[in-house]
């Protein structure tokens, strides 16, 4: 009897002993997982699809870290979401980046120093529209006209905005707020003069104009070279739409854009990003970005500084410098 119970006994703190070795090892696990999050847009937005895309790949690429996405009303609110650590990594436009830096955001003057970028993703190029019929082929003959801009307090309307600010054209234009799609139905029936839209391309608002109408598209880069676009807003860049992307536009339309970027606060420790970098950017992590949304034909190693006008994070900084990038003072 006396030996049963010894038995029992043992056996009885064996098994507390084992489960106790199982509870440290899954609290031990636990600590070794760094949760980190993604901020990227609104649902079926292309921000969301970057954004969910790249925490799928780095949370089954990159040994004990779980990225989780969340949506996100855009830019600026990612911008403000790193810079308060409430996410981790997010999509941010390289104007809202340099403005939010600079405090001089529309009605924020705070200045948003957090926020690092880490990598170009895509370029959001301007499409300035108007019916080749009508008479307009200069950008300054749209004075005392009325131009779609996009809805009030988006993107695309503030670039307008600064666009047409910079040619001393805002004051005397008549700004309409509507999206794009209302305002490629509203150019045709004549309800407005002009047609801004601020997206990749091919765009499908514009292909509605195209299709329905013969539109001319404004030489914009051109324009903007003769104000202070450049000097006042240096994250916009040249970019070409090349001829025959859009019905009718047989010829290179040289604008400019906005690029988006990848960005991550400056508490994540400098091998984190490299190492998230280093996966998203390797052949197979490119090919699941291009599969995830067309955008992202646009990453490649010789654009992934392009449009940074702002500090670059440590682990990214030490990724493009392997990779032969050089960085301009600005991303240092």
């Amino acid at each position: 009897m006396l030996k049963k119970m010894r038995f029992t006994k043992t056996a009885s703190i064996a098994g507390i002993a084992a489960a106790a070795v199982a509870a440290l090892t899954l609290s031990v696990t636990a600590v070794a997982t760094e949760r980190l999050a993604f901020s990227g847009g609104p649902d079926g937005g292309t921000f969301q699809y970057f954004s969910n895309g790249m925490s799928t790949r780095l949370s089954r690429a990159l040994d004990g870290i779980d990225v989780s996405n969340m949506a996100s009303a855009g830019s600026v609110e990612n911008l403000r979401r790193v810079n308060s650590r409430d996410a981790d990594f997010g999509i941010t436009y390289s104007g809202d980046l340099f403005l939010g830096a600079n405090g001089q955001l529309t009605n924020d003057t705070r200045n948003y120093r957090n926020v690092h970028a880490v990598s170009y993703l895509f370029g959001a190029p301007a499409h300035l529209i108007v019916l080749e019929n009508a008479g307009i082929t200069d950008v300054a003959q749209l004075e005392g006209k009325r131009v779609a801009v996009g809805p009030a307090g988006s993107g695309a309307a503030a670039s307008a905005q600064r666009f047409f600010e910079s040619l001393g054209l805002w004051d005397k234009i008549s700004p309409q707020y509507i999206g794009y799609s209302q305002g490629a139905s509203a150019i045709g029936d004549r309800q407005i003069d002009a047609l801004w839209v601020f997206a990749g391309f091919p765009n499908a608002s514009v292909i509605q104009a195209a299709t329905s109408n013969r539109i001319r598209m404004l030489q914009v880069n051109e324009a903007a070279q003769q104000g202070t676009l450049g000097q006042d807003h240096p994250y916009y860049t040249p970019v070409t739409i090349p001829a025959g992307t859009y019905p009718g536009v047989d010829y290179d339309v040289v604008t400019i854009q906005d690029s988006a970027l990848w960005t991550a606060g400056r508490h994540l420790s400098e091998d984190v990003v490299y190492n998230a970098l280093k996966e998203v950017y390797s052949t197979e992590g490119l090919e699941f970005m291009y599969s995830v949304a067309g955008a992202a034909k646009a990453m490649t190693i010789e654009s992934g500084l392009d449009g940074i006008v702002t500090p670059v994070h440590a682990g990214a900084q030490k990724f493009w410098a392997e990779h032969g990038k050089e960085l301009t003072d600005a991303q240092k």
